[in-house]
């Protein structure tokens, strides 16, 4: 180990690496330099907490020892002054706790599994960023469906240095477990698979079969002395609107699966509480036998990424959210947003019943969950599509991949029809 890497640093892999654990092999080379700078001036403020004079900390206290806010600031809301202050660049405790709780109640197969405590991050693209700092180095191979949210290009290829090794999303309407298991057992000792349900472009999420087989490939990697990095982007989690489907984060399958494999949970409120603007996610990590201590190092050296990228995430949503996750109308709140996202997904479903002609102008690609629905057009160029419906029809869409993205989860259900039809004669047009 080069003499130029941090002594903190040092310690966290000695951690990492005790018990001949493969954990400090799934690192990259900055994330074997990562670590949280316990000892300087954070650590020198943490021991001087209390102290009855404390000259450490670059905030400013009223007289009172109080924070000190304008307010005009202050006025605007109902949280205590303290929700000015800076959060510890782990995220709040009593949040990070709460998250890890709030995980085993929507994911009931965590019970009694070992896992880490959640990071937070500055939402769920920041999550993203800080693990392809940890894990992705420059001419990595990042296994993923050929159907991806186009930030990743920006998180890996251009942050990371990383390629893409895609495979076509779906065989037969279902997902592609055999087009995944083959690039699981190519060549090569590591493998960095990227996994999003519900996806963004397509709202499909592996149904029970689709983890099965999921499951399977993984572990056969893993089995075979590969060292296998599972990257779940779980940003729509819980948005699951048909039978069959998973409810469960692959997370609970694979966090204790195989020494060889280290799963990586990325979620966060975003999407899961429609609180958008907030921007606070969370990193968990899962590995077959992690002992406390090496979880607390991955913490650690996620922290530290948090720490060298933006300090610390924003206190005032962090404590929005704990206040939300406390209050007793919180379930009942949310699945009344659910209700609505899941009338609207079942609308179009009779919508598209309802007008088998409009398999003449597009085919719907599987679907099952989520804020997104995807068309491939049939004999038009998608973007062609999309002017056409600015331009007359005064209706927007995205175009991803060769399909045509359509973002449900901000129509209102009465919209819904005219938005289908509007495609549809878009399409028309083009062909005539």
């Amino acid at each position: 180990m080069s003499a130029s890497i941090n002594p903190l640093a040092q310690e966290l892999n000695g951690v990492l690496a005790a018990d001949s654990s493969p954990l400090l092999d799934f690192l990259s080379d900055r994330g074997r330099r990562a670590f949280f700078p316990s000892r300087g001036i954070l650590g020198q403020s943490a021991a001087a907490k209390g102290k009855s004079i404390n000259a450490t900390i670059g905030t400013a206290l009223e007289e009172d020892g109080s924070p000190l806010c304008l307010e005009c600031v202050e006025d605007m809301t109902v949280l205590p002054p303290q929700s000015f202050l800076y959060a510890p660049s782990y995220g709040l405790p009593d949040l990070r706790k709460q998250w890890r709780e709030t995980m085993i109640g929507k994911n009931p197969s965590l019970a009694g599994q070992p896992f880490s405590l959640p990071v937070v991050t500055h939402a769920l693209t920041h999550g993203l960023y800080v693990t392809g700092q940890l894990f992705v180095a420059t001419g990595d191979r990042i296994i993923l469906p050929d159907l991806y949210w186009d930030n990743y290009e920006l998180l890996f290829n251009e942050a990371c240095g990383a390629e893409f090794d895609t495979f076509p999303m779906f065989a037969g309407g279902r997902f592609n477990v055999g087009a995944l298991a083959e690039k699981l057992s190519a060549p090569g000792e590591k493998k960095i698979v990227l996994l999003n349900f519900p996806n963004n472009p397509t709202g499909y999420t592996a149904t029970e079969a689709d983890a099965e087989g999921i499951v399977a490939a993984l572990q056969s990697a893993a089995e075979a002395g590969k060292r296998v990095l599972a990257l779940l982007d779980d940003a729509y989690f819980g948005l699951v609107y048909e039978d069959g489907v998973c409810r469960e984060s692959l997370f609970t399958r694979l966090a204790n699966l195989h020494r060889n494999l280290l799963a990586v949970k990325l979620d966060g409120a975003t999407k899961e509480d429609y609180v958008w603007g907030l921007r606070v996610g969370f990193i968990t990590f899962g590995s077959l036998g992690a002992t406390p201590e090496q979880f607390k190092a991955l913490e650690s050296k996620a922290a530290g990424i948090v720490r060298g990228t933006v300090s610390s995430c924003s206190n005032i949503g962090q404590r929005i959210l704990l206040e939300a996750y406390r209050n007793p109308g919180y379930a009942a709140q949310k699945q009344q947003k659910f209700d609505i996202l899941c009338r609207r997904y079942r609308h179009i479903r009779e919508i598209l019943a309802a007008h088998p002609e409009y398999a003449e102008s597009f085919e719907v690609m599987p679907c099952n969950s989520g804020y997104f629905l995807c068309v491939r057009p049939n004999g038009a160029v998608p973007e062609a599509v999309r002017l056409t419906l600015l331009d007359k029809y005064q209706t927007g869409v995205i175009v991803l991949s060769g399909l045509i993205r359509i973002a449900f989860s901000s129509v209102p259900t009465d919209r819904l029809a005219q938005l289908f039809a509007n495609i549809d004669s878009a399409i028309r047009d083009l062909k005539a």
